[in-house]
């Protein structure tokens, strides 16, 4: 990782370890929802992290061929008096279309693989609220 200038107009990028990404610029204007402009931000890479990881353990749980998924999580960040912006709620969105498996099933199911999901349970243990919206598609 690298950053270059002042934190309000300076910019980074980063390089995952593995190489899956090299290069992936972000500032503090993305970080406040202003100009994407090809950049992302830590809150960002973190919606993504959470909705890959709740994809897998829902996957897990379902265990249904013909299963498909689209997971989205997006993170709120407010200004906490005296402590500064924090993170505040991760949403996480499913849409699914799972064969042969009722809504009552399927809700439960969400809430274990919630359960199951390592970044639920870190946001959780840091305050965190998760809300989530499933719905099973026909």
């Amino acid at each position: 990782m690298t950053w270059d200038g002042t934190g309000a107009r300076g910019t980074g990028s980063i390089d995952a370890g593995t190489g899956a990404f090299r290069g992936l610029e972000y500032s503090q204007p993305v970080r406040v929802g202003k100009g994407k402009e090809g950049k992302t931000s830590p809150e960002e890479l973190l919606a993504a992290a959470h909705a890959g990881c709740f994809a897998m353990s829902l996957a897990g749980e379902l265990r249904n061929e013909g299963t498909r998924l689209a997971v989205t999580a997006m993170v709120v960040m407010d200004e906490v008096e005296g402590r500064g912006h924090l993170i505040r709620e991760s949403q996480v969105r499913i849409r699914a279309r799972v064969p042969g498996v009722a809504k009552t099933a399927f809700d439960e199911t969400v809430r274990t693989a919630h359960e199951g999901c390592s970044f639920s349970q870190l946001l959780g243990d840091a305050d965190v609220k998760v809300t989530i919206d499933a719905e099973l598609e026909d």
